[in-house]
């Protein structure tokens, strides 16, 4: 079948509007790339682990600093009793990562990346208490 002029046209025409087509998006990622920044920081991004990270925060029973708190008091046996959250912001990363991810007594686990793992204990340790 042979194409005629107009036809022909046509489809210069879409391959020359498909061409500039890739340069303008070849262009936007190149420009975007270089003058993108994050939408929010990894500090900013911690903070927000930090007092929702899958649902209970970590201030909500580690205090807005990490410098603990007591959650509850109860008596037992006729004396009164402390359940108390303990500081974290002087621990270890490894003792840090071990906490989060294993269960224990009334410390649910969480299961964050490691990115979020470290933002979240750089985050904490920024309130380290000067020793």
């Amino acid at each position: 079948m042979k194409l005629g002029h107009n036809n022909q046209l046509s489809i210069k025409v879409r391959i020359n509007i498909i061409q500039n087509m890739k340069r303008a998006l070849f262009l936007f990622s190149l420009f975007s790339s270089i003058f993108a920044e994050d939408f929010i920081t990894e500090a900013e991004y911690a903070k927000l682990l930090y007092e929702n990270p899958r649902g209970v925060g970590c201030s909500s029973c580690h205090g807005s600093k990490g410098e603990g708190k007591v959650l509850a008091t109860y008596i037992e046996k006729g004396v009164k009793k402390n359940l108390e959250a303990p500081p974290i912001n002087n621990l270890s990363y490894e003792m840090f990562k071990e906490g989060i991810s294993k269960p224990s007594k009334i410390m649910p686990s969480y299961f964050l990346t490691n990115f979020e793992s470290q933002s979240l204990y750089r985050y904490i340790s920024s309130f380290k208490k000067s020793q």
